[in-house]
């Protein structure tokens, strides 16, 4: 059955790759296989449009995904499309009548809610829109503020790029049922700024609940981060009812925090969550796990350090790396408040601990979502994705950051069991991403490669030095 998805205009890629995920874990089967729902979009609408149909088995999946989501405004059954209003009421009329008469009975509560995209609908003419549908037969009354069904009619209005929107050449009016909606009230609940415990490098609210989703983060379900921090993503999967787990290299910051009430576990206590059944002061380059233990986590979600806003660290300092001085044994009665020394830790590396990490800790089908950064360059090879031979990459959703630089949130799910044999193919693939990322993962240039402006020579020849690359065009949303 298709249904009409309004998303909201915030974070382009990332809308189909959340519904997708969430229809995975509501039970979306038949033709769908492994979430790939099927999608259409609206005629004359630009493909980052808030308006998509998409095909779900009934309208208990689509109010779950609407429920849960974060992106998505509301799912909708279409009753009526068109141009303009005479052909939006010949649609309506034509909608067949034993799929309409259930929600028009006498004893029954309405609500019709008028919205607009591209133009602001003034009160006035939302009323007339409203007195305009009374060839629709409603029996029963009106409740505006809890009604049994909830009717919306969306208007598109016909622009051009110069309003900062994606562009839509014809105008299209929308009416239908509203079968979920989601609750934005979710967002500013969680923001950071009313966060107890928050650091610099914190995880926005919206994007932890959107990776949770990723996850499928559902109770029952073990999560874990192996760069906690200050615990923001945990505290979206805790949300959605799973059990988390982080670690950090720095113990300040999983052990002390600012104070007895100001820590990690505060940040649980604050909303009411099942705290992290444990924090650990561990290095990802040198797992603590025991040999032979594997397989014990449904998720990883995580954010590396990719030496932007933060640098990675790995256990051991400078000298002792390179074999200038012998490992070392911190004596007893210094060991409550000894920090270990810790070197460079380039995101090459840490990103095949990453996946090693969880090719062997995840259970199988099991989900690792993190951020990976790219540098938006046409000569540049650093757009190329890690592999590994444990897992298939399902999505990659870009978050654009500035014109030279972006983020991307990559999806993986685990399908194979980890063996000696897959090790040696992950250790190729790795040897192989290495010398292809040498320049920007391990020389440290990615920094400098991110904030150093990129001047148009042609402009820089005219005398505009001010002036940078940005080839993908600017509206709203592609950017938050």
């Amino acid at each position: 059955m298709w249904y009409l998805c309004v998303f909201y205009h915030r974070l382009l890629d990332y809308r189909k790759a959340e519904v997708e995920s969430l229809a995975e874990l509501f039970g979306e089967n038949g033709d769908h296989k492994g979430g790939k729902l099927e999608w259409k979009l609206p005629l004359h609408h630009h493909p980052d449009s808030p308006f998509h149909f998409v095909d779900l088995s009934s309208d208990d999946i689509a109010r779950s995904i609407a429920n849960r989501s974060i992106l998505v405004k509301g799912m909708y059954e279409l009753w009526g499309v068109g141009s303009d209003y005479e052909e939006l009421q010949e649609s309506i009329r034509n909608f067949p009548e034993e799929r309409k008469s259930p929600y028009l009975q006498q004893g029954s509560t309405f609500k019709i809610s008028v919205e607009s995209f591209g133009k602001a609908i003034s009160f006035q003419e939302q009323n007339e829109r409203i007195q305009g549908l009374a060839y629709i037969p409603f029996k029963g009354q009106v409740n505006l503020r809890n009604p049994d069904h909830k009717f919306s009619l969306m208007e598109a209005a016909d622009y051009g790029l110069n309003n900062g929107l994606p562009p839509v050449a014809q105008r299209t009016i929308f009416f239908g049922r509203e079968v979920g909606g989601a609750d934005r009230k979710l967002i500013p609940t969680y923001q950071l700024k009313s966060r107890t415990y928050l650091g610099p490098t914190a995880m926005d609210a919206e994007m932890a609940f959107l990776m949770a989703n990723q996850a499928l983060a559902t109770p029952g379900k073990l999560v874990y981060d192996p760069f906690v921090g200050t615990g923001s993503i945990l505290v979206g999967a805790a949300h959605f009812g799973a059990m988390t787990m982080g670690a950090d290299i720095d113990i300040r910051v999983v052990r002390d925090g600012r104070g007895p009430d100001c820590n990690v576990w505060s940040n649980f206590k604050q909303y009411g969550l099942p705290p992290p059944i444990s924090l650990l002061r561990a290095d990802n380059n040198l797992p603590p796990w025991r040999p032979g233990l594997k397989e014990i986590f449904d998720a990883i979600i995580c954010d590396p350090p990719y030496g932007v806003r933060a640098g990675g660290r790995k256990s051991g300092g400078r000298k002792l790396l390179k074999g200038t001085v012998a490992p070392y044994t911190v004596p007893d009665d210094k060991r409550t408040d000894h920090i270990p020394s810790t070197a460079a830790y380039s995101l090459v590396e840490c990103v095949h601990d990453l996946l090693n990490l969880a090719a062997k800790m995840l259970v199988m089908g099991g989900r690792l979502v993190f951020f990976y950064p790219v540098l938006r360059e046409e000569d540049c090879v650093f757009n190329q994705f890690p592999e590994h031979p444990c897992f298939t990459l399902i999505s990659s959703s870009e978050q654009i950051l500035s014109s030279r630089y972006s983020r991307v949130l990559l999806t993986m799910v685990k399908h194979s069991s980890y063996t000696e044999e897959m090790a040696e193919a992950a250790k190729l693939k790795h040897e192989e991403f290495r010398e292809n990322h040498l320049k920007w993962l391990e020389d440290g240039n990615l920094h400098s490669a991110v904030f150093s402006p990129t001047i148009d020579p042609q402009l820089a020849v005219a005398g505009n030095c001010n002036a940078t690359k940005d080839p993908k065009p600017k509206y709203r949303g592609k950017y938050v």
